[in-house]
């Protein structure tokens, strides 16, 4: 038992870096830096941590329990997925600027469904990284169960921090100078559409 804590506290850390990576950060901002409270803007994080949680938990445990590993190819194309995701959601959230008033309410009623979908595409596409690192550290399906849940805690609480400090300026912003704001979230969107097609270009060359 003494040799269980220290697997699932490197897997929480794990999960709190594993949320800062790039093509989540980026994917993230399109959505927290669009929000008028602060507390959504945590709320984004956190909704993205459950549904990357949820997706790395299903098929994770699947594969894992049938022993098997998720081919490289397939893995390919589902980081694919995530590189289109990024620029779609860039050019939404660049559309959204060319509103009068952009923070309706229907972008506060869908913010946990979109930063759930956004968490479920990201989890599909590293779920083929999360099966390999757990049968590497753990032994047994209910330690790679406890190993994949406390590495998705890791996640939420990466992303929540993130997104909670990301949303500090915007807030902030919105209530000094909307035109500043809006400046700032078009370059917030060009930088997700630029990075999600470095990132398209970056996979392609690999499949």
């Amino acid at each position: 038992m003494g040799t269980i804590w220290p697997v699932l506290l490197f897997g929480l850390l794990l999960g709190m870096k594993h949320a800062t990576e790039p093509d989540h950060v980026i994917a993230v901002s399109t959505i927290a830096s669009r929000t008028k409270k602060l507390s959504l803007s945590s709320l984004a994080g956190m909704f993205w941590g459950i549904g990357h949680t949820l997706t790395l938990l299903v098929v994770g445990m699947v594969m894992i329990a049938f022993e098997r590993q998720i081919p490289e190819q397939i893995a390919s194309y589902l980081e694919m997925g995530v590189g289109i995701m990024i620029v779609i959601l860039g050019i939404a959230s660049f559309r959204s600027t060319m509103r009068l008033d952009h923070h309706h309410q229907g972008d506060i009623h869908h913010l946990h469904v979109k930063s759930t979908l956004i968490g479920i595409v990201h989890g599909l596409a590293g779920s083929a990284g999360m099966v390999l690192l757990t049968m590497t550290t753990v032994k047994g399906t209910w330690m790679a169960l406890a190993f994949i849940l406390i590495f998705g805690l890791g996640t939420v609480i990466g992303m929540m921090l993130f997104t909670t400090f990301l949303g500090i300026p915007f807030v902030w912003m919105k209530a000094k100078q909307q035109v500043m704001n809006q400046w700032i979230v078009k370059t917030v969107s060009l930088i997700s559409i630029a990075y999600g097609v470095y990132y398209m270009y970056h996979i392609a060359a690999e499949i």
